[in-house]
This record gives C-alpha cells, structure tokens and sequence, in this order.
C-alpha cells in the first residue's frame, strides 16, 4: 500500500490513532465517521501494508527514575559499510540508547539516549561508546526540558 493508495478515511484512522492507539474500534469509528466493521477492515489492511508499525504506551520517564535525556553524536574512524552495519547492531544492546540513525554530515549516527541520572551516562559514554573499537569521535548534549512531543509523522 503507497500513500497514493490511503483515502480520506484512511488519513483519519491513522491521525486518531497517532493521537490515541488506546481507543476501541468503536471509538475510532465514530471519530472518522465509518461503523465499525469496515473501521476494524481498514485498520488491519494498514497494520499488514506495515504503514501502522505497533501500538506504545508513552511513560513518563522522570516518574520511573530516568532524569536524564541527552544526545550523542558519534563519527566513526572508517565508514566501510561493515563498520556501520557493525556500530548499527551495537546500539540494539546498549540499553540507554532508545533510538538510533545513521546520519550524513559531521557524525554518522545520532543516538537518543535516556538514563536515571548523570553518572550512569557518563559510563555509558566512557565504557561503552567511546570504547567501541570503530568510534574515533562522540560529542554529547544534555537536554534541559522537551518543549515538544508530537507523533512521528504530520498527516
């Protein structure tokens, strides 16, 4: 399925849903204006076209003892793809690395990081990042306060 493919109906669904995944099929049908069996049709031919990716829940970090939100940017010594697919699977187990992108310009990854205070990011950065054998640079950015949150994508 290709964006050319989604009706108005099909923006709607999406939209409702990037605003609460929580809600019933009810819900969600009377909110696009379809009853619910052909909503529920709808739903799953963009869940299996892989447009809807999963349902979250959105915790409160700070509330469950992880204050600190901060950014790495890391270049490696040599960008042969193998470094990178390499770099790229080592972030699925680095626990405080959320989310990760590999990026073009001055870095080549851009990491997302969320711990429970200062020092444990530290070791993070010290032991882990810039102790990985292909990492030649990282610059951090501690986050004072997140001025905005929004779903991924404007539709």
């Amino acid at each position: 399925m290709f964006r050319a493919e989604l009706d108005a109906i099909d923006l709607k669904i999406l939209r409702e849903l990037q605003r609460d995944g929580r809600m019933t099929n009810v819900e969600l049908s009377d909110r696009v204006g379809i009853s619910a069996p052909p909503c529920l049709r709808r739903m799953r031919k963009l869940e299996e076209a892989g447009i809807i990716e999963g349902y979250h829940a959105l915790l409160s970090a700070p509330k469950l003892g992880f204050d600190l939100v901060a950014f790495c940017m890391v270049g490696l010594k040599h960008q042969s793809e193998a470094n990178l697919k390499a770099f790229a699977a080592a972030t699925n187990g680095w626990p405080l690395v959320r989310q990760a992108w590999m990026v073009n310009g001055d870095s080549d990854f851009l990491l997302h990081c969320v711990a429970e205070n200062l020092t444990c990011f530290q070791d993070f950065v010290i032991e882990t990042l810039t102790a990985y054998e292909h990492v030649d640079t990282v610059r951090t950015m501690l986050t004072i306060r997140q001025v905005k949150r929004l779903g991924l994508v404007e539709i």
